[in-house]
């Protein structure tokens, strides 16, 4: 099956709005699903095929931190590795942030299989928020580690060497310091 990831647009959503609860899970009402496409701090993809959303993800940015919100595909669509281009997708978008340091997610602790997706991409179980969902399920909090060494970044290092020669009359004090700059902008 062929599919392609994009951008999400708010014609995306009023395209699935009536469809939400039935054909994906009932997560977020479109209203709230509406202001959260608009938010300056949030980036939605859809996945397609057919000119038809299967899929959709999104994260919102909170200081050091991405928070991904929703990783869902049509329920007709599920096991076709939709989930996992998405999530993939989303990944690598958020590392390119240079002060992102960690993904965080919460995902019910009885949906197994996108457990087991969230482990595959070494996201790690932190905690547990009880009575998290709407059917007082627990949710499971996961947080996938950034490797710093991937992204870009500037670090200034100072040292100084501070000599001390002393003669018969005086001290002489020698300071001299040396600055070095690390930038790194090539990906490992």
């Amino acid at each position: 099956m062929e599919f392609q990831i994009r951008r999400m647009t708010t014609e995306d959503l009023d395209s699935i709005k009536d469809s939400l609860e039935k054909d994906f899970d009932d997560f977020w009402t479109a209203s709230i699903f509406k202001q959260e496409l608009i938010n300056e701090n949030s980036y939605y993809l859809v996945a397609t095929s057919n000119d038809e959303i299967v899929g959709f993800a999104g994260y919102m940015l909170i200081l050091d931190e991405a928070d991904i919100t929703n990783v869902v595909v049509r329920k007709d669509m599920r096991n076709k590795k939709i989930a996992t281009k998405l999530l993939s997708t989303l990944i690598s978008i958020i590392e390119e942030f240079p002060k992102i340091e960690t993904i965080t997610l919460e995902v019910n602790e009885n949906n197994v299989p996108a457990i087991k997706l969230y482990e595959k991409f070494n996201f790690e179980r932190v905690g547990l928020r009880k009575n998290y969902y709407k059917n007082h399920e627990n949710a499971l909090i996961m947080t996938y580690y950034i490797d710093k060494n991937r992204l870009n970044y500037s670090t200034d290092f100072k040292l100084s060497i501070i000599s001390i020669f002393f003669n018969e009359k005086n001290v002489t004090i020698f300071t001299i310091r040396v600055n070095i700059i690390v930038i790194a902008t090539e990906y490992t």
